[in-house]
């Protein structure tokens, strides 16, 4: 049978694709912003998110600030990569959300897994022109500078698709980019591969889940649900496969949230499935949603423990717009 070795959650955020520098230039588009999504269910501007927190983090919304949240967030990747190594996968399943990269609203399935050779990058930097310098350092770090290609995992692919739906969970499934330009993989897969691959061509399943666009979101319930049956498929697959799950995404974000975020990652330290089923959907919008990738990672984590969590919660204004950045693998 297939054997589940390591799991791993990790932050995709540009901010982890660029020098600190680049932190101060990506801020200014937050003060722009006139429709913030809180994990409370509010939606501010920036104006009125600055009158709700009385601006109370403009002295960590400093370069010296984000020097240190920089290096200490490019160690724990680095950590994650070592991790990864140490476990030896054949194969890395990754779930992320699609942001109108392979998929788009003419068809935008809830959950989908791809089961092609040939995992082809949406190649944004050639696509779109007179991009700012912070937005081009991230398309590298998510490997979408060029339409690269890396490698699928068809035939575990196509398996792990029969396998849950024999569980009863109805898989959107996809073989083929056709015109990379047009759509192709983005930045929940690249980051992952570019970033604690290390060079390797690590055979990858991606698992497409819909986190952005309503009215097909699932549920944090039905999230656990799925990761439970997707681990359960994983363990009754034939073959000695070592296989690895990567969370790909969150936390909260455009404005953070470390009380939420801590919540979500202290039910996932703990096995506290409960905790995740009951998270209210009104928190899961926006960049915020993408923390349902992390959900469907802890219905898949039974009978491996937690090895280490790292969370900075990240400010790029006085008024708290930014991100929480958040670490960690399971064994």
């Amino acid at each position: 049978m297939s054997q589940m070795v390591i799991g791993i959650g990790t932050s995709h955020s540009p901010l982890l694709a660029m020098q600190p520098e680049m932190w101060v230039e990506r801020a200014r588009d937050d003060y722009k912003r006139t429709r913030i999504q809180l994990c409370d269910g509010r939606v501010l501007s920036y104006e009125q998110l600055a009158a709700d927190t009385g601006n109370r983090y403009a002295e960590l919304a400093v370069l010296d600030h984000f020097k240190k949240q920089h290096a200490a967030a490019q160690q724990a990747l680095d950590r994650l990569a070592q991790d990864l190594a140490d476990a030896a996968p054949d194969v890395v399943i990754v779930i992320g959300d699609d942001q109108d990269e392979l998929f788009n609203l003419t068809h935008m399935p809830a959950i989908a897994i791809f089961y092609g050779e040939k995992i082809v990058m949406h190649p944004t930097a050639e696509a779109e022109e007179h991009l700012p310098a912070w937005h081009q350092a991230a398309l590298k770090g998510y490997s979408q500078d060029a339409a690269h290609v890396h490698r699928g995992a068809p035939e575990y692919s196509k398996a792990l698709i029969e396998a849950l739906i024999e569980r009863n969970v109805d898989i959107g499934a996809s073989s083929e980019v056709t015109d990379a330009r047009a759509a192709g993989f983005g930045h929940a897969y690249g980051f992952v591969i570019e970033r604690l691959f290390q060079g390797k061509r690590i055979p990858v399943v991606p698992v497409l889940l819909n986190t952005y666009f309503p009215p097909n979101v699932l549920r944090p319930a039905r999230c656990v649900e799925v990761g439970r049956l997707l681990r359960e498929a994983v363990d009754a697959l034939p073959g000695n496969q070592r296989v690895a799950i990567v969370a790909s995404g969150g936390l909260s974000h455009f404005a953070t949230d470390a009380d939420f975020d801590r919540k979500v990652l202290e039910a996932l330290r703990t096995g506290d499935s409960a905790t995740l089923r009951s998270l209210p959907p009104s928190a899961f919008k926006s960049g915020s949603s993408e923390i349902l990738n992390w959900i469907m990672l802890g219905g898949a984590l039974e009978g491996l423990r937690s090895q280490w969590l790292d969370y900075l919660p990240v400010y790029r204004t006085p008024a708290g717009t930014g991100i929480g950045l958040a670490f960690g693998t399971w064994r």
